[in-house]
């Protein structure tokens, strides 16, 4: 229903023996650029403002270029650069990027791959990946105190910068030895090359961040590694045999790719590094303790709901054990009438979790009427200026199918992945559903109700952003509990003069007045269109719901406030007392 923006896409290929083997055996010695381009086309979903990739050719004669690049802007950016790319590109090292902006930047120069050229080829490293850091100002403070002088300030460059400058000191340490064992020319380059050592590099890099991530990037000496942060927030898998080495943002990407079974494809561990050198030699290496012990699996269950294509095996599973769980309190909401409902749901990522409302339903021996009652149509918005006409046009987002409910005799119930904003809801759902005239609509949510902000990737970090806690204030505001906001908003000030690690969320003493039945009563009077009048319902899946059909992945701090990592609490913290100050 409401489009969010999201975590990027990343997608890498090695190919482990030389280029002839796979012209010999496939017929082109573009086999892992071709891979690459499916790879990135199979995350389509995780990027639509932009795309890069970068290749790197072993064994070029000094003189010649061995490492390439290309970028592009815009939803057809996939196409636009492996149309634009020749022979020179194929290699046997590849790396892809697909960009969503969660950060308001936009443009070329803020699309992945970041590149950092030097003369020497090792020095030489090219980066990318998905991910969002919560204490970049730590790290810039970091970086200055070393006597750097960066030049942009932002989570992408100051790593890059970071990670080039542990890169370099790799390099002049084999390049010490090189020299103290008699080598010269380009002898010394082959040692440097065959005894670096990128898990150190990561290690020394990435030890201070705090965020969600997997960082990816290859060197000009053809080193290619990944990292995958320590609370495991952002997902990673890899595939692994006697001719490659490929990794992805999602398993059912590697599977299509190279025709291979669910059980083929490994999950990257949180706090792991998987590396290939020059030679081709894989590792996998923990470079920092994974933070699950402490803290619990941080695993973001977003990816579950709503992100991730659901064709993997197991979001499939989970997201229709998220509709079927719901089904008790669907029928509470029609009172039992399900001969009287239709069941529809919201196109198109909650089209999983209908199908086990459904078979929910049916197990329970209920003969269910199920219909496609919503339909998304083309978001005309270019040439209208005037907000009357702007609004008429939102309200027409949707259609629905006419002829199926019975006006005044049926329930309705329809199912979304999530309710975020709730404008959604406001300017056109609601309006579109009730033309049907059903007697009661029923809008159930997957996901439980969202209250607090993410900062680890996905676009929704102000908290006035959220329904259920506009519908909180007001609750607060009615009741006469504006003390209550005050407070949390001075115990929020004294929170920020804290280390980030010793922080607690004031923000959560804020729903504890009300249950969530309250709230939802709320978010249905804030989000009733003017004129509608047919009773309305929201259903929320719980938090207990979520965990129990997501056990994996328990990352649920958008729903609990309970941020795995210092710099969310930090951040949120922060939110709160700029939605106070009126701060942007």
């Amino acid at each position: 229903m409401e489009q969010l923006k999201h975590e990027c896409g990343v997608a890498m290929v090695r190919l482990l023996k030389p280029l002839e083997y796979y012209e010999r055996r496939y017929g082109t010695r573009s086999y892992g650029l071709n891979k690459l381009y499916l790879m990135m086309e199979k995350q389509h979903n995780r990027g639509q403002e932009g795309a890069g990739i970068a290749s790197v050719r072993l064994d070029v004669e000094p003189g010649n270029e061995y490492m390439f690049r290309e970028k592009a802007l815009g939803k057809d950016a996939i196409t636009e650069i492996f149309s634009r790319i020749d022979g020179n590109f194929v290699g046997e090292v590849y790396m892809g990027h697909l960009r969503y902006s969660t950060t308001g930047k936009s443009g070329l120069k803020y699309v992945h791959p970041f590149l950092r050229r030097n003369n020497w080829r090792a020095k030489n490293l090219c980066m990318c990946g998905n991910f969002n850091m919560t204490n970049i100002d730590e790290i810039f403070t970091r970086l200055t105190a070393q006597g750097q002088y960066p030049r942009i300030y932002s989570d992408s460059y100051i790593m890059l910068e970071l990670m080039g400058h542990r890169l370099d000191r790799e390099v002049e340490r084999n390049y010490s030895e090189a020299r103290s064992a008699g080598l010269e020319g380009i002898a010394i380059t082959e040692y440097i090359d065959s005894h670096m050592d990128m898990t150190n590099v990561l290690r020394t890099s990435m030890m201070g961040f705090d965020g969600g991530y997997v960082v990816c990037g290859i060197t000009g000496s053809g080193e290619m590694f990944a990292m995958r942060d320590p609370w495991g927030i952002r997902p990673a898998f890899y595939f692994l045999d006697d001719e490659i080495v490929a990794l992805a943002s999602e398993r059912p990407v590697l599977q299509t790719t190279f025709d291979i079974a669910t059980d083929d494809v490994e999950e990257l561990p949180a706090g792991v590094s998987l590396v290939v050198n020059r030679q081709g030699r894989v590792s996998l290496t923990e470079v920092m303790p994974p933070a699950e012990e402490k803290r619990g699996s941080a695993s973001c269950s977003f990816e579950r709901i709503y992100f991730s294509r659901g064709n993997d095996r197991d979001i499939y599973r989970e997201r229709q054990r998220l509709g079927e769980q719901l089904v008790p309190i669907i029928k509470d909401a029609i009172a039992g009438d399900v001969a009287n409902t239709v069941f529809s749901f919201i196109p198109n990522t909650a089209e999983v979790a209908y199908y086990g409302m459904l078979h929910g339903f049916m197990k329970m021996g209920h003969d269910v009427r199920f219909e496609k009652i919503a339909w998304k149509d083309i978001k005309l918005r270019t040439f209208i200026t005037g907000d009357n006409q702007r609004n008429d046009l939102a309200a027409h987002v949707y259609d629905v199918t006419y002829g199926v409910v019975r006006p005044g005799e049926d329930n309705l119930v329809v199912i979304d992945d999530s309710i975020v904003r709730g404008t959604t809801l406001k300017e056109s759902i609601i309006k579109i559903l009730d033309r049907l005239r059903p007697k009661k609509i029923v809008i159930v949510s997957s996901a439980p109700q969202i209250r607090y902000p993410d900062y680890y990737g996905i676009d929704m970090a102000r908290l006035e952003e959220f329904c259920a806690f506009r519908a909180c204030i007001e609750l607060l505001m009615e009741r006469g509990m504006q003390s209550y906001v005050l407070r949390t908003y001075y115990e929020c000030l004294d929170e920020l003069k804290k280390p980030a690690s010793e922080m607690t969320l004031p923000v959560k003493h804020l729903y504890e007045p009300f249950t969530v039945e309250e709230l939802n009563r709320k978010m249905v009077e804030m989000l009733r269109p003017e004129g509608v009048i047919t009773p309305i319902e929201l259903v929320f899946q719980s938090v207990e719901g979520l965990h129990a059909a997501c056990p994996n992945h328990r990352g649920d701090w958008y729903f609990t406030g309970n941020y795995p990592t210092p710099g969310g609490i930090r951040l949120c913290n922060q939110a709160f007392v700029n939605y106070i100050e009126q701060k942007s």
